[in-house]
């Protein structure tokens, strides 16, 4: 919310918003800033009412005016400016849209999830996002087969924010969208659920194609607190792409993986220090006695964090 000077006056806001109607743009944009620098409640319907204005700069102020209050004239005014034909406002206005939180707002959004323009569609969705209204979920679930990933993308974000058990088929079928961004979302989104459907698929997307798909499968593995197999986990310390063997390592320590302690003591010796912290930490975490030794040859590690870590890994096993 925008905050006003408590010692400053701005004047009337009907007068102010007097000079939303004067023909120079300049005094027209000089009007909205001032309406919002009030921050008070009844100058949106004053910004809503200028999201016509002629001049792109007057409705790119209005959109960022607008950014400053919530609710569902607000959210009426930005969804108006989201369809702009200069970007810049539209840009403005779907960032605005992305700040809101009262859910009543999804009702001046949700037309615009039919919009003929991928952009508009996409921002929509990640205006609905955060509201976290159920009213949302029904065009969210139908925009998960949308031909752009982008706006796939962002419903997505939708239905996982919501977090209910009944949306888990469509996710789990979101892991294998054609786009790597969307699966590997898809894949992070199931960590809210303790359904055994949903750690198989996470557990599947440890042999995605893509890198990042399989860091977000490892991450969440660990989030679940569940691994149906190490054996995607314990390959994933092979990984080519060190950020899969990081995640791999944090899932480890946290599943109590004694099992992967041989291996996991092997990244002690990875020429990348947060490897050997990851690994330190994941010992620690599992705090099994034949872990010891090993740590204690990585007591004088040349990086402080990796020794800070391996002091603390020593301290849990005793």
């Amino acid at each position: 919310m925008t905050q006003s000077d408590p010692f400053e006056d701005f004047g009337d806001v009907a007068e102010i918003a007097r000079g939303l109607h004067n023909a120079d743009a300049a005094v027209r944009r000089l009007a909205v800033i001032d309406l919002a620098e009030t921050a008070e409640p009844e100058v949106v319907s004053h910004l809503v009412a200028g999201a016509e204005d002629a001049d792109a700069g007057v409705r790119l102020e209005i959109a960022l005016a607008l950014s400053g209050f919530d609710g569902v004239e607000t959210a009426a005014g930005l969804a108006r400016l989201l369809t702009d034909e200069d970007r810049a406002v539209a840009q403005a206005a779907a960032d605005g849209l992305a700040e809101l939180k009262e859910p009543a707002a999804a009702a001046a959004i949700l037309p615009l999830t039919d919009h003929e323009a991928t952009f508009v569609r996409a921002e929509a969705f990640r205006g609905l996002k955060a509201l976290r209204s159920p009213a949302a979920l029904g065009a969210a679930l139908a925009a998960l087969k949308d031909p752009e990933a982008a706006v796939r993308m962002q419903a997505l974000g939708v239905v996982a924010y919501l977090k209910l058990d009944e949306t888990l088929p469509s996710l789990i079928a979101a892991t294998h969208d054609p786009d790597a961004t969307v699966r590997a979302t898809a894949v992070s989104s199931l960590s809210f659920t303790s359904q055994p459907a949903a750690a198989t698929a996470v557990n599947a997307a440890l042999k995605d194609v893509d890198w990042h798909v399989r860091a977000a499968a490892a991450e969440t593995l660990g989030h679940l607190g569940f691994a149906p197999s190490l054996d995607g986990l314990l390959a994933g310390l092979s990984e080519d792409f060190w950020q899969v063997r990081q995640k791999c390592l944090n899932a480890l320590g946290k599943l109590k993986a004694q099992a992967a302690v041989p291996q996991i003591v092997e990244q002690l010796s990875s020429e990348i220090a947060l490897l050997r912290k990851e690994a330190a930490a994941a010992l620690g975490e599992i705090a099994h006695p034949s872990a010891r030794e090993a740590l204690l040859q990585h007591v004088s590690d040349g990086d402080p964090d990796v020794r800070k870590t391996v002091r603390w890994a020593l301290t849990r096993i005793g």
